[in-house]
């Protein structure tokens, strides 16, 4: 549906979602709307939202793309196969509202009811809530006082304790070692769809966006289970985690990204993170997590920033066990890599970006004595392929990684 300007506009657009999901027992109030404000109604739930913000009904829309980069509410469950874009990076305020799983609801079936949890992971801007028949997820770039009054509105706490993700059964080291055809997309495919892709395309390694205060879209699909089962499937793994970004607006952030200001803890703080979020999907110590570092120009300041970063990033991971590696613009990152090659911890593997469409993981900017056997060549961006009857909008990556 298009969306239209102005606070009247938006009270249509949420009154007109709410009421169509309501027929489908989804939400249970229409939004009241005031000049700045609008209220979402999702079982028995009131958000007070400001009415710049979109609503999108998931039942009614089931491809829709639930993206944390721009203002929104969404209502419901994302669907399987969502119509992400392939390249979303960003950060702020925006809602997942759900139905709860049946366990956190109690038998009197009241939408306050039970204990409820929640939990917050600063490093990611997010907060998990669990109260009575709703599941929220609430992300926050630079306004987290903003998200948690959205959340008083609704009567949901917001004292919360730090996110703890217990770590599943891990695979062999292997998962992120391959040698072959590639790609990523903004959000995990659906099994169905991969096994379509895993049948009928020349692809056998998959780029995954396990965590990160950037990354933008929502992951219904990317579990423990998932995971496990596509590596039994044959696939492997580019797991990838969007953390701060040289500046706000480089790449894909299109203005929208939280930016490094702090290069040393928020590099380490970034590693822990990813370290825990892998843990989860069963990526354990061996293997190999990409911090995605967005195109910047080189310059003095930021240059130093990011390798600083970088440099805190990888020096963590080892400690963790894990390998480290770091995605980038050929021009910048791996510019500046090679040229820090002697001052810095070097990550042990590169994913670099040049979208000249060669399969290969050779590039001049980069010596052949750096990194052998250890390259992914981003050769294709936002693009959109077809195989088995599905389509994904994707990037194309080449790997030659031990």
């Amino acid at each position: 549906m298009p969306r239209r300007s102005g606070p009247r506009a938006l009270m249509a657009f949420a009154a007109a979602t709410a009421l169509a999901a309501g027929l489908s027992g989804v939400a249970q109030s229409a939004p009241r709307v005031t000049d700045e404000t609008i209220r979402v109604g999702y079982r028995g739930h009131v958000f007070t939202v400001p009415a710049s913000w979109q609503v999108v009904d998931l039942e009614r829309n089931p491809d829709a793309c639930v993206r944390f980069d721009r203002h929104a509410v969404y209502l419901g469950t994302p669907g399987a196969r969502q119509n992400c874009p392939a390249r979303v990076r960003g950060r702020t305020e925006a809602l997942l509202i759900q139905p709860a799983a049946e366990s956190s609801v109690t038998a009197a079936g009241s939408p306050h009811a039970g204990t409820g949890s929640v939990t917050e992971n600063p490093t990611a801007g997010t907060y998990r809530i669990t109260a009575g028949s709703v599941s929220v997820t609430a992300a926050y770039g630079d306004d987290r006082g903003r998200i948690q009054d959205v959340l008083r509105s609704a009567g949901l706490p917001v004292a919360a304790q730090t996110a703890e993700t217990p770590a599943a059964a891990p695979l062999p080291a292997n998962a992120t070692s391959f040698r072959g055809e590639g790609f990523d997309a903004c959000t995990a495919p659906s099994r169905s769809a991969m096994d379509a892709w895993g049948e009928a395309s020349d692809y056998g390694a998959i780029g995954i966006y396990i965590g990160g205060i950037n990354r933008a879209c929502a992951q219904p699909n990317l579990t423990a289970q998932w995971v496990r089962t596509q590596y039994a499937n044959g696939w492997r793994f580019i797991p990838l985690y969007v953390g701060r970004q040289p500046s706000t607006d480089g790449g894909s952030c299109q203005g929208g990204c939280a930016a490094i200001t702090d290069p040393v803890p928020q590099g380490r703080a970034a590693a822990d993170d990813a370290a825990r979020q892998a843990a989860a999907l069963g990526l354990g110590k061996g293997t190999v997590i990409y911090d995605d570092l967005e195109h910047y120009d080189p310059g003095d300041t930021v240059t130093d920033q990011v390798l600083a970063y970088l440099n805190a990033w990888t020096e963590r991971l080892h400690k963790l066990g894990y390998r480290s590696g770091a995605y980038g613009g050929a021009s910048s990152l791996m510019s500046d890599l090679v040229d820090a090659r002697d001052d810095i911890t070097l990550p042990d593997v590169i994913h670099f970006a040049r979208w000249n469409y060669e399969s290969t993981t050779w590039d001049p900017m980069v010596p052949a004595d750096m990194w052998d056997k250890q390259r992914i060549h981003q050769y294709i961006g936002d693009t959109t392929e077809t195989h088995g009857g599905v389509k994904i909008a994707i990037d194309r990556d080449r790997l030659n990684v031990d």
